[in-house]
């Protein structure tokens, strides 16, 4: 018997040995091709290939593209356990010519693997071809020998392929098995086409034409061919069974389902079975391309697949969750082939585990009121809207589970009664948002969400990639286009540009497409929280809604955010291992430049706490170790150990990002583990450097570092390497001895700042000869002494009274010093005036001629000072005037 994967290599040789390039599966999610939600037939990730974008790998290829048709347009889902072909995941088969050979050399091809290479009998085959295409007639007739009746032709568009309204397009040749008289139907074309006696197993398409507005206009200059044979439709066929549930592959995991919950895949049982075999395959290789469960997008219609296996798996009896005790089965059938199944089954089962958990509960609840609702119900009723809504909304039950709990029971849901109730929700809830004082371009924003859906970030795997417009803002207004020069806001549907949010700044880069365009985008936004604003400028080209654009991230900017927002992360474990657990998050800012880090904290740093922290933040980065991400739930997060960072806002599954060295001083955890949505590096190494260049007090109890990394750490360390060595320079010594040499010029200028203080002194007291004492006066029978001096210290002014006293014996002296504009004045009393003459009141008079106000000390000794030195000699004749005032005794 031929097994599934003999099928596939035997494909995969026989084009190799006819001289095509095997090419990998592509991932799930296209690259190329912003209107698919998955990969879902073999020609799509070369769709730029065939319309010229993008040069071909070779003239020929061949592949086992793995796809999936689970969403959007193309949605088989609810049939999938029902009928004997439907599929979520599935492998097309296909091999390609770019402008090599055509239509002679393709059906050769095909018919010569059919019946050589596969063993097919030919009289069991036939064929169809567009009803106009003579030559591919002719060429079944002349490779084949078919006869006549069984090269069939088809008038209709299943035989006429078309990429889009516009593009390549062309006439399809279709190869058919024939399962024998016992199954009802008619081949091709007939009335009983419909029936499953004969199932298409290739699909030759020819491509020769272009197409604009659905028209032909013109032959393209190098036709093509483009092949696919579903694998598990050949593989059914090749092991004589008519459901491709019966091939090996499926078989298998069947069996396994079986062992586990102790059922037989029969009867009503037969069903469950089968959609567990087939989501179990389409869910594992979602993830291991990189999607994850989530409420919008592709995340959900992976849970939404999931949870309808979940579903069969608790209809089947399992008590415990049932997927992930499956991956194993499914690597042994496929792990070969698909190698990022095994280098994901860590991911796929614990993922798998933790949705079947947390859904068992959802599950039982649901069905248990889904229950009492229906239990008067009979075949052919109808479950209202209402009910199913409220299921939906406060139980968490989705509408499609509840559709397909029922479908057994004959029982229908009144959709338009469910949307009419979604609608009304809707209403009131915009009503709600509307009545808490949004602003205008908040409902702008709203409206956008409300018809688009969130944004699909594709970002954490990518930094470029395609993507749809959905809206088109100029002037705060939704425009249809826009022209070279506009300021816009882009919106598209999936975008790798990350919006700001968490305290790191939002992406920039480009917008571009063929027809010239190109946008200048220099800030990416995430209004209302699920949006993706891209802000900028159209420097060329013209932009519309509808249009495909290339998007691509300004990659340097971006390693520069990241590796700031990975050191805020380290810094954060630092901070709490050196200074105690009390430190949380208070704030954040993750820059290209810099990063700035809030934190709760009593007192500032001492310098050695935080050489201490960044110590060990370079100490981490050193160690190189990987970056890991988990999606949980926020409370598993928590549990496990992860930090919740300040402002960010948490759904129902949280992004745990895990960095520095495992088992972190026998804890068990890495250094860090934080709840994180933002971007960052692949390891810590590539953070490169950590430097703390500032420490501050944002407000009581709450302390704020700003640092640096890489390019931009180094940068400043050469910078201040660079003051350093100048400093030496000018100092003539050696930048090692900078230190020594700023101490001795330090107590130098304290000597010579005391001797000249002293000289000062001198000078004032008229000592050593260079300078005549204060002539003494006698004003009101008192001798008095009054002085202005220029660049006197206030300091030493008490000291200058005290030598004055000794000197006048009995009397008031008074002293003016003039530094920088301002003056000083202090006024002394010897003793025996004291109960005469007030230093306090004196000085109050000289301070309020310098301008100044107030001025205090003791009876004896007082001093003040003003503004306006320059009425320093007003000031001295105030004092005189003021003592010419006093009482006698």
């Amino acid at each position: 018997m031929h097994s599934t994967n003999d099928i596939r290599r035997t494909f995969l040789d026989y084009f190799a040995a006819n001289e095509h390039a095997v090419v990998p599966s592509a991932p799930l999610v296209p690259y190329n091709d912003p209107t698919l939600m998955f990969v879902n037939a073999g020609m799509v990730p070369f769709k730029n290939v065939f319309t010229g974008l993008e040069a071909p790998p070779a003239p020929r290829a061949a592949s086992s593209q793995k796809c999936v048709r689970a969403g959007g347009k193309h949605n088989d889902l609810d049939n999938v356990g029902y009928t004997a072909r439907h599929l979520t995941l599935f492998e097309m088969l296909g091999n390609f010519s770019f402008g090599d050979y055509f239509k002679e050399r393709a059906i050769e091809l095909a018919w010569n693997l059919v019946t050589r290479e596969y063993g097919l009998a030919a009289d069991r085959l036939t064929v169809t071809v567009y009803h106009t295409d003579d030559e591919a007639w002719n060429l079944w007739k002349k490779i084949a020998g078919l006869p006549d009746e069984r090269i069939i032709r088809i008038a209709t568009k299943d035989n006429f392929w078309a990429m889009g309204s516009d593009g390549p397009c062309g006439p399809c040749s279709e190869i058919f098995w024939d399962h024998g008289p016992e199954i009802a139907g008619g081949p091709p074309g007939s009335p009983d086409e419909d029936g499953d006696r004969f199932v298409e197993i290739w699909n030759l398409v020819f491509m020769q034409y272009l197409q604009e507005n659905d028209q032909i206009v013109a032959d393209l200059p190098r036709p093509s061919i483009d092949t696919g044979m579903g694998l598990e439709r050949i593989a059914g066929v090749l092991q004589g069974v008519h459901s491709v549930f019966e091939t090996d592959t499926f078989r298998h995991l069947i069996e396994a389902s079986e062992s586990l919950t102790g059922t037989k895949a029969v009867g009503a049982q037969q069903a469950s079975h089968r959609v567990i075999a087939d989501h179990l395959r389409s869910t594992s290789f979602l993830i291991a391309d990189g999607v994850m469960p989530a409420n919008e997008g592709r995340g959900y219609v992976l849970r939404r697949i999931m949870r309808r296996a979940m579903r069969h798996a608790h209809l089947l009896g399992a008590k415990q969750p049932l997927m992930h005790r499956l991956v194993p089965a499914l690597i042994g059938e496929m792990g070969q082939a698909y190698p990022e199944l095994p280098r994901a089954e860590a991911l796929i089962t614990e993922v798998l585990e933790r949705e079947e958990t947390r859904f068992r509960q959802t599950l039982d609840n649901g069905l248990r009121l889904l229950d009492e609702a229906t239990s008067s119900m009979s075949e052919g009723a109808s479950l209202p809207g209402e009910t199913a809504f409220k299921l939906y909304d406060t139980y968490g039950f989705p509408y499609d589970l509840t559709e397909d709990a029922l479908r057994a029971r004959g029982i229908g849901v009144d959709r338009a009664g469910f949307d009419a109730a979604m609608a009304q929700q809707k209403a009131a809830a915009r009503a709600a948002w509307k009545g808490s004082g949004a602003t205008a371009d908040g409902e702008l924003w709203f409206d956008i969400a409300e018809r688009e859906g969130a944004t699909e970030f594709t970002g954490y795997a990518s930094t470029s990639g395609e993507g749809q417009v959905v809206a088109l803002i100029v002037d705060g207004k939704e425009v249809s286009e826009a022209g070279e020069g506009a300021e816009v806001v882009v919106l598209t549907n999936q975008t790798p540009f990350y919006a700001e949010s968490g305290g790191q700044v939002g992406d920039s880069g480009t917008i571009s497409s063929e027809n010239g365009l190109r946008v200048e985008v220099s800030d990416t936004t995430k209004p209302l929280g699920r949006l993706h604003a891209h802000r900028g400028k159209i420097t060329a080209g013209k932009l519309a809604l509808g249009d495909t654009v290339h998007q691509e991230v300004d990659v340097a900017r971006r390693d520069r955010v990241r590796a700031n927002h990975s050191a805020t992360h380290l810094l954060h474990a630092a901070l709490r291992n050196q200074l105690g657990e009390h430190v949380t998050q208070k704030g954040s800012l993750v820059a290209e430049d810099r990063l700035r880090f809030d934190f709760s904290h009593p007192k500032p740093l001492t310098p050695a706490e935080i050489a201490a922290i960044e110590a060990e933040v370079n100490a981490n980065i050193r160690h190189n170790a990987e970056v890991g991400t988990r999606l949980m739930s926020p409370d598993d997060a928590v549990a496990a150990g992860a930090m919740a960072l300040f402002g960010e806002k948490y759904g129902d599954e949280v992004r745990v990002l895990s960095m520095g060295q495992g088992d972190w001083q026998g804890s068990g955890r890495s250094y860090s583990v934080e709840l994180c949505g933002g971007t960052h590096v692949k390891a810590t190494g590539d953070i490169g450097l950590f430097r703390i260049i500032s420490e501050s007090a944002v407000s009581s109890g709450v302390r704020r570092i700003e640092a640096l990394t890489g390019e931009a750490a180094r940068q400043w360390v050469v910078g201040r390497e660079e003051a350093l060595k100048t400093v030496a320079a000018a100092l003539k010594t050696a930048p090692e001895d900078v230190e020594s040499r700023v101490a001795a010029l330090l107590d130098e200028r304290k000597r010579l700042e005391r001797e000249l203080a002293e000289a000062k002194k001198q000078l004032a007291m008229g000592g050593g000869g260079s300078a005549p004492a204060a002539a003494d006066e006698e004003i009101g029978g008192v001798k008095f002494s009054g002085q202005v001096l220029e660049g006197l210290d206030p300091k030493e002014l008490r000291g200058l009274l005290d030598e004055a006293k000794k000197r006048l014996q009995s009397g008031v002296a008074a002293i003016v010093a003039i530094n920088e504009g301002r003056a000083a004045i202090a006024v002394a009393v010897t003793d025996d005036l004291v109960g005469r003459v007030s230093a306090v009141e004196l000085v109050q008079a000289g301070v309020a001629a310098l301008g100044g106000k107030g001025g205090g000390g003791r009876p004896d000794m007082a001093q003040g000072g003003g503004p306006d030195g320059s009425k320093a000699s007003e000031a001295l004749d105030t004092v005189r005037q003021a003592l010419a005032g006093a009482p006698v005794s």
